[in-house]
């Protein structure tokens, strides 16, 4: 089993930056991939954001690019997402998820129990 948490997560204005962290615990030596997504009310959970179980790869959401970045550092267990010029269209319940390198929310076996972005314009 692995545990997840997210933080970070808040109200900024549109610009602005925010840094969501996930916190992992449990099983943590395997080599699972990382991801974000995210769910707006009203809306589809959507791929946000992944890494290798490596972290030698990323991949983003087209419109995230150039400003959000995934990263990890192992020996906290944490995986991180910067957001930076944020957009209210951005405004969504964040969640981190553990599995396969994906794009695809059956991919991932392990998710938090998310955390709030609010960007106001």
């Amino acid at each position: 089993q692995v545990q997840l948490v997210e933080s970070g997560g808040g109200l900024v204005q549109a610009g602005g930056s925010l840094r969501l962290s996930c916190s992992a615990s449990g099983r943590t030596g395997s080599s699972y991939a990382m991801g974000w997504f995210r769910q707006a009310p009203g809306k589809e959970r959507e791929f946000v954001a992944a890494i290798s179980g490596s972290g030698g790869s990323t991949y983003y959401l087209d419109s995230v690019k150039g400003r959000f970045t995934i990263s990890t550092d192992n020996a906290k267990n944490t995986v991180y997402l910067q957001m930076r010029s944020l957009e209210p269209e951005d405004t969504a319940v964040y969640y981190c998820a553990a599995g396969i390198y994906s794009i695809y929310t059956r991919a991932y076996k392990y998710w938090g129990q998310g955390t709030q972005v609010t960007v106001s314009s």
